[in-house]
């Protein structure tokens, strides 16, 4: 009885080995497609946000960190569109943190004049019928953004129609649009800021 557990207990030892060793294999050689993939459609985000022939550096390689900053709490990473070496426009990583259904991420573009490129919701979990007609799969309102300009921070277009600004609000949910349009205009103010502040910024992956 012993030995057959024995037995069993190796097999089952040197299959667990095969399938890690396996499991390793397949990780290693799909590591770099994967890799790739996520770059592409990083890439393809972007072009929803900033126009491609209004820079001409390799914007995901020029990425800079914020700390704790307009954009949100934490982290958040900013991306460096440059003309000829020269800064013209970021597109940032920034957080609605008053979502009717919890923090909305955004990734917003903006000049260094206050004025907006373009925005995309990158992750929500807004009610399905309602406030999730900020995904560009249900509605073309996160679109709207694209073009406008942001007067200081008591510019009043800047706000949804319910409040005496410009943007749309849904039929039965306000909070979601209000906390993305205040987003927005968050990051697009904190865009006008970051030339003063750029060369002191880390940089993507840099060690403290």
């Amino acid at each position: 009885m012993l030995k057959t557990m024995q037995k069993h207990g190796v097999t089952l030892a040197l299959f667990a080995a095969l399938a890690t060793g396996l499991t390793a294999v397949v990780n290693a050689l799909t590591k770099g497609t994967i890799e790739q993939q996520a770059v592409a459609q990083q890439k393809l985000l972007f072009d929803q946000v900033i126009a491609p022939d209004s820079y001409d550096n390799n914007i995901q390689n020029s990425c800079v960190i914020v700390n704790d900053s307009p954009l949100g709490k934490g982290e958040r990473q900013i991306y460096v569109a440059r003309k000829g070496e020269q800064p013209v426009a970021v597109v940032m990583e920034a957080t609605a943190p008053d979502g009717y259904s919890g923090a909305i991420q955004l990734l917003v573009a903006a000049d260094f004049s206050g004025r907006v490129l373009g925005s995309r919701v990158t992750e929500h979990h807004e009610t399905p019928g309602l406030g999730d007609k900020i995904d560009t799969r249900l509605s073309n309102w996160i679109t709207h953004f694209a073009g406008k300009a942001i007067h200081g921070q008591d510019d009043p277009s800047w706000a949804v129609k319910k409040d005496g600004g410009q943007f749309d609000q849904f039929t039965g949910a306000t909070i979601t649009p209000r906390a993305v349009v205040n987003a927005v205009k968050r990051a697009g103010l904190f865009a006008q800021t970051l030339p003063a502040q750029m060369a002191n910024l880390p940089a993507c992956g840099a060690q403290p």
